[in-house]
């Protein structure tokens, strides 16, 4: 007599595994006090993924203040993200509204779906419809102190070093839509 398990089934156990999961570290995360600063926004930490760009248009849908900090445009945000939630392995996206972790795309999802998401962005701020005129909604600009070559010319030295100003790619916030 074999064992089978209905793809319902499996479905559930990875489902109540991925809550369990995120159980555990919304408990870790709330001893540390969530992501500070940002209790006016949605902040979501992503990248070019799948699962990332449907949660960014989940979040853009409702027109919220939205906080993108792309892992793969600037190093400091996956050192930020991996401090806040005590771990060196992080997966993608991760989501904090109001300063408080929500979760994943999983978790962002089974909120919609059960209308809980416009209740935890419920009194944020919304965003303009059209694209910031400084980056297009890039989040980031080319750093005007070094012409995106991450290098200065240091005259007391007498030698070239580091931009401080940019991230390791030339790169500056966005100063017109971005804190």
């Amino acid at each position: 007599m074999g064992f089978s398990r209905s793809p319902t089934s499996l479905a559930s156990q990875i489902r109540i595994s991925s809550v369990f999961a995120d159980t555990q570290l919304h408990r870790k995360i709330a001893t540390m006090g969530g992501l500070p600063g940002t209790e006016d926004r949605v902040v979501i930490y992503f990248t070019s993924l799948r699962d990332c760009h449907s949660i960014r248009m989940i979040f853009r849908g409702l027109r919220v203040n939205l906080d993108e900090r792309d892992i793969s445009m600037d190093n400091a945000y996956k050192k930020e993200l991996q401090r806040v939630l005590g771990e060196n392995t992080i997966s993608l996206p991760q989501v904090f509204i109001k300063g408080k972790y929500i979760g994943g795309a999983d978790v962002i999802r089974q909120l919609l779906e059960a209308g809980e998401l416009p209740r935890l962005i419920k009194g944020l701020s919304l965003r303009s419809i059209k694209p910031c005129d400084a980056c297009d909604d890039m989040r980031f600009i080319p750093c005007t102190n070094c012409n995106w070559s991450q290098k200065v010319f240091d005259e007391d030295g007498e030698q070239q070093k580091r931009c401080t100003d940019c991230n390791e790619n030339g790169l500056v916030r966005c100063p017109l839509c971005c804190e």
